[in-house]
C-alpha cells in the first residue's frame, strides 16, 4: 500500500481537487416556455424541434 511521503499543503489538495466538482447541466428552453434538457422531447408539452412527439397533451 503507498504511504505518503510528504504533507501536501492545501494549495496542492486544492488543485488536485479543482476537477472533482459537479457538473453544471446543460438547459434549453422550449416553445412554451419551460426548461428541458436538449436532445429531448419537452416534459410539459411533448414538443421536439418544434414538433409534436408525444400525445399526451399536458
Amino acid at each position: 500500500m503507498a504511504v505518503a511521503q510528504k504533507r501536501k499543503s492545501k494549495s496542492r489538495k486544492g488543485m488536485r481537487r479543482s476537477h472533482h466538482r459537479v457538473a453544471v447541466p446543460s438547459v434549453v428552453y422550449c416553445e412554451c416556455g419551460e426548461a428541458a434538457l436538449p436532445h429531448r422531447v419537452c416534459a410539459a408539452c411533448g414538443s421536439y424541434n418544434g414538433r409534436q412527439i408525444s400525445k399526451d397533451d399536458a
